[in-house]
This record gives C-alpha cells, sequence and structure tokens, in this order.
C-alpha cells in the first residue's frame, strides 16, 4: 500500500464509534425498515430517557439518527465496493473499499475539510491516462466507479470523481461546476494552451470560485490560476459561458456526454 494511502486519517475509522456492537445492528436494521430493530432503538432511547431525563433523550436520538443515516450509506456504498470487485477484480474493490471509508469519515467534517481531502485523495489515488489509452475511445468520460476500479482516468475523470463525492457529501450541487478551460502551458509567458476540465466550488453564487485541479494538488481561488481561461461549465442545474453568472441552458440538453454519464451512474448505484 503506497505510504501517502496509509498516511491518510480516514484509514480505518469505524462509523458510530461510541455505540455497542449491538446499537450499531439495531440501527442498521432500522435504517433498513426491519420493524423489531426500530423498536430495539426506540427503546433504548426511552431508556436513557428515563435514566437520564429529557435532555440526554433528545441528545440520544440525535446521536442515533445521525449513526443510522451514516450506517445506511455505508450499506449503499458497500454494494458499490462489491461491484467494483466484480467488474475490476480485487484491486478495484480494494480502491473503492478506500474511497468508502474516505467518505465515511468525512461525512461529519466542514467543507474546507471536504474540499480538501477529496482533492487529495483523487489526485493520490488515479493516475492520469488519456481516453484513447483506457477506454481505445478519443473523449471518454468514466463513472467514479470506473476511474476508481481502473485507477486511471483524465482530466474529466478526475473533475466528475470529486464532484460526485463531494455532492455525496452534502456539498450542494449548485455550489459546484465542472469548469472546462484552455490551460496555459510552457510558463507564463507561453502561447500553448490546451483543453482541461477542473472542478470549480463556489461558497456562494457571486463568490470567487476555489479551483480543484489534478495539476496542482493545492486547492487555489480562481484569481490564482492565471493559467486557466474557462470556457465554459456546468452542473446538474445549468450551463454557463464563460464566467457568465447566469445559467444559459440545461446541461442535459446540451452535453450529450453530461446525459450519458448520469444514467451509467444511476445504473452504478450513484443517485
Amino acid at each position: 500500500m503506497p505510504k501517502a494511502i496509509a498516511e491518510q486519517p480516514w484509514r480505518g475509522k469505524r462509523l458510530c464509534p461510541g455505540a455497542s456492537y449491538r446499537t450499531r445492528v439495531d440501527i442498521v436494521g432500522a435504517a433498513h425498515g426491519k420493524p423489531t430493530a426500530r423498536a430495539a432503538v426506540v427503546a433504548r432511547m426511552a431508556s436513557i430517557g428515563a435514566l437520564f431525563g429529557a435532555h440526554a433523550r433528545r441528545v440520544s436520538v440525535v446521536t442515533i439518527l445521525t449513526c443510522a443515516t451514516l450506517i445506511s450509506v455505508a450499506a449503499d456504498l458497500g454494494n458499490l465496493v462489491a461491484l467494483a470487485t466484480q467488474r475490476f477484480g480485487t484491486q478495484g474493490g480494494h480502491a473503492m473499499a478506500e474511497w468508502q471509508q474516505l467518505v465515511e469519515y468525512a461525512m461529519g467534517l466542514e467543507t474546507p475539510e471536504k474540499l480538501a481531502l477529496v482533492n487529495d485523495f483523487f489526485n493520490r489515488r488515479v493516475q492520469f491516462t488519456d481516453d484513447l489509452s483506457l477506454w481505445q475511445q478519443p473523449d471518454y468520460w468514466a463513472t467514479p466507479l470506473e476511474t476508481l476500479g481502473r485507477g486511471a482516468g483524465d482530466c474529466e475523470d478526475f473533475s466528475i470523481a470529486k464532484y460526485t463525492t463531494l455532492k455525496l457529501l452534502g456539498v450542494a450541487s449548485d455550489q459546484m461546476r465542472l469548469i472546462y478551460v484552455k490551460a496555459r502551458t510552457g510558463g507564463p509567458t507561453s502561447t500553448l494552451f490546451q483543453a482541461h476540465m477542473v472542478l470549480g466550488y463556489y461558497p456562494s453564487p457571486t463568490a470567487e470560485p476555489l479551483v480543484l485541479d489534478n495539476l496542482i494538488g493545492e486547492i487555489r481561488p480562481a484569481s490564482r490560476r492565471s493559467d486557466l481561461a474557462p470556457v465554459f461549465s456546468f452542473n446538474g442545474e445549468g450551463l454557463w459561458v464563460g464566467g457568465a453568472g447566469q445559467s444559459s441552458a440545461d446541461p442535459t440538453e446540451r452535453l450529450s456526454r453530461w446525459r450519458d454519464l448520469l444514467a451509467r451512474m444511476r445504473e452504478d448505484g450513484f443517485d
């Protein structure tokens, strides 16, 4: 295992570490609609209230419901791990399991921490490879499962995987855009540009975006990325031309690859 991955803070973390095994089993059952498990959780909350009062009971309810949400998510992510193993073998399954641990760990973090962890995870885990070599197609947009399963992808795949993971972690899709840019190569005075894609995070609708990029590990505000010239950007809600503030189109109507990608992601289990 690469040293950088082994040192990540999310490795080996356990959901709801303060809960007993029996409580965790009941929470999982309740999250999946099992009446006996739900009754056990309700009874446990009632007993806490009787022993320690209403305030403790309210705290316990919040804790248990939070754990139920996290463990239910973990169950869904486990299906993706199994699917990656089936399609891409043990190595692909291990990559998805690492991603699952990241998601579980980052779920309760603040947004800046989520951005940093997700950006770093994919930049370290995925090797840049062009579509023609990887998929025998000139331009293929891979699902996150495909990117992690292969352990490789191009700039679109890095950006899509980061967008999807952050959305799963609760970052609003209208705060993120996949941005097609012209990236200057060869230094500040160069006149050479190449097509590139990055992920932009917008703290507010009119704020300067933060740029998550596979070429540079540090997340920087757009004003510090003078090497990038935006062409257009999009997310699940709209499409913007250049640096426009107003959406000009439905991206699923204008971008056939985006529409195809969303359909394949739903088939994989990304909702």
